[in-house]
């Protein structure tokens, strides 16, 4: 019969490749399968030359989303308030591509090369870009790479929480205010010192906080639920496939199905998406990831508040024998 040092050894060495099995299927098949699956494109401009480009986009089946506006105007609108990432306006000179890097880089490099490639040979293709990446990140990887701390920021709050065992309301305020100190600190290194977003300075701590706190709440909530195997389900969760499926290199659009789906449903993917809006976009199309991230938060500091506090064990009563009491006379 194998001892029980030896079962664990043998569950150590089954459990490790298991473990980089699952990070790598996580990490490495969503990006090796990076194409365009319903992105939403627009074409604008009159008849004939606006059909041929939506037939263009049409050809590719499943690839593209296409939005149809009557003017450069619309299109540009449209672009704005996230509805389409890019649009094609047919003009007299030839398609003049508009572009949106602040929303993705990888998309509008992508949207480049299916437009320039599916023009007469020696067309020249205008482009501009209309919601321009930052100068201090214009290829968006400073922005891709902020969700992993982000996670691991909120993993440790309901972690650290969870092992010290607070329950109630000093657990709640304890995420609340962890959270917030994140927000703070992670707005003024990405804000103010890199540069990497530009919008409203307290609205982006905001932001990131409700990021942090989603998570945080999250992991928390689940280990005062399941107890502490709660911990890993928030970690698969949040770190694994939360950050891994969250888009934010690249687009939801440009993951497998549904793949792109599932990361906007948890919170670092929703946390990418909802800065994206408020740092670029003026908050245009916030209000899916904000919902998301609000659900999150409120159903882990639900479960931290209803969580019944663990009773402590009673101290231990002396079984040595009892002594006589001494006789005095």
């Amino acid at each position: 019969m194998p001892t029980a040092p030896n079962r664990r050894a043998v569950a150590v060495v089954l459990l490790i490749p298991l473990m980089v099995t699952l990070a790598l299927w996580a990490f490495a098949w969503p990006a090796a399968r990076i194409a365009p699956r319903d992105l939403p494109v627009g074409v604008a401009g009159a008849a004939p030359a606006a059909q041929q480009l939506e037939q263009r986009f049409q050809q590719r089946d499943g690839a593209f989303e296409v939005h149809r506006f009557d003017d450069e105007a619309a299109a540009r609108a449209a672009i704005e308030d996230r509805v389409v990432y890019g649009a094609v306006v047919a003009t007299p000179q030839g398609p003049h591509l508009l572009t949106a890097s602040a929303a993705s880089p990888v998309v509008s490099q992508l949207l480049r090369e299916a437009v320039t490639t599916s023009v007469p040979e020696g067309t020249r293709v205008q482009v501009t870009d209309v919601v321009a990446a930052p100068p201090g990140d214009p290829r968006g990887s400073a922005l891709g790479a902020s969700v992993l701390p982000l996670a691991l920021a909120g993993m440790a709050a309901g972690a650290v929480v969870t092992l010290m065992g607070l329950r109630g309301v000093r657990a709640a305020l304890t995420l609340v205010g962890s959270a917030a100190l994140v927000g703070l600190a992670a707005t003024a290194v990405a804000h103010s010192w890199l540069g990497v977003i530009t919008g409203g300075w307290w609205t982006e701590a905001g932001v990131l906080a409700l990021t942090v706190l989603a998570i945080g709440s999250a992991v928390a909530g689940l280990a005062a639920l399941l107890g502490p195997r709660g911990i890993g389900i928030g970690a698969l969760l949040m770190v694994l496939l939360g950050n891994s499926f969250s888009g934010v290199t690249s687009a939801p659009q440009l993951l497998p199905e549904p793949v792109g789906a599932i990361g906007q449903w948890l919170p670092p993917g929703a946390g990418g998406s909802l800065l994206r809006s408020v740092a670029f976009f003026d908050g245009s199309a916030a209000g899916g990831a904000m919902l998301t991230l609000s659900l999150w938060s409120l159903f882990g500091l639900a479960a931290v508040l209803l969580a019944r506090r663990t009773p402590k064990p009673a101290a231990p009563t002396p079984t040595g024998p009892a002594r006589e009491p001494a006789l005095t006379g």
